[in-house]
């Protein structure tokens, strides 16, 4: 009897997760609020689809999670980032993200967010980031929110003398081609600007990625920005 009260307890301990989904496509955003809403431990899945919403929402139900689309219309990702992270330290930001290239990753990651998943994930894994998100864990997974913290951060944890061997390691050819990514530019952008072909910037890129032990380009452009 001692046993199941305590494992009662300890589910009475869990905190139900309160989520705010900022999404200006309806039809995603309401199925990823009937997915969200059949699940148990999920107490609240509020929606917005503008700036003005998402702060005031935000400031009034102080969520978990606010699980912020980067494409969003007329909304500064990094900006509202920012303000989350500042304002309510508690609530974490999980970016929406059609792919892993997206630069709009890296200004919001410099800015709080907790971690990012594709648009494209399973929904399984999509959960299961969701729950450890809410717990402030990071998950090593196909998808991994707040995976900087595992991987660059690595770089973010590394001594100084540490970062600067790693880059430089990168030859001439790479550190331009990754100052060129860290501005923003496109493969084919790169590759039009120092007159190569796209398959050499990839080629690039992949021995880039190498050499910083990073796993893409959002994570080798935080290595980059990282101060000395």
């Amino acid at each position: 009897m001692a046993r199941a009260a305590h494992r009662t307890d300890r589910r009475a301990q869990v905190r139900p997760i309160r989520l705010l989904i900022v999404e200006a496509q309806r039809l995603f955003r309401q199925s990823l609020r009937l997915l969200l809403e059949r699940e148990q431990d999920v107490a609240t899945v509020l929606e917005a689809t503008d700036g003005h919403e998402v702060y005031q929402l935000a400031i009034e139900h102080k969520p978990n999670i606010v699980l912020l689309d980067v494409d969003l219309p007329n909304l500064e990702v990094e900006s509202l980032t920012t303000f989350i992270h500042q304002h309510l330290p508690d609530t974490r930001v999980l970016l929406l993200a059609r792919y892993d290239e997206d630069t709009r990753i890296v200004a919001a990651m410099q800015g709080g967010a907790f971690g990012y998943v594709l648009k494209d994930t399973d929904q399984t894994d999509f959960l299961r980031i969701i729950r450890a998100t809410a717990r402030g864990e990071h998950v090593l997974a196909p998808v991994i929110p707040g995976h900087f913290v595992q991987t660059v951060p690595g770089a973010v944890r590394q001594r100084p003398e540490e970062h600067t061997t790693l880059l430089s390691s990168l030859t001439d050819r790479e550190r331009e081609i990754l100052a060129c990514a860290a501005a923003g530019r496109s493969n084919k952008e790169i590759a039009d600007q120092l007159c190569v072909s796209i398959d050499t910037v990839k080629t690039h890129l992949h021995h880039i990625y190498q050499k910083l032990s990073v796993s893409g380009r959002v994570e080798a452009i935080l290595t980059y920005l990282k101060p000395h």
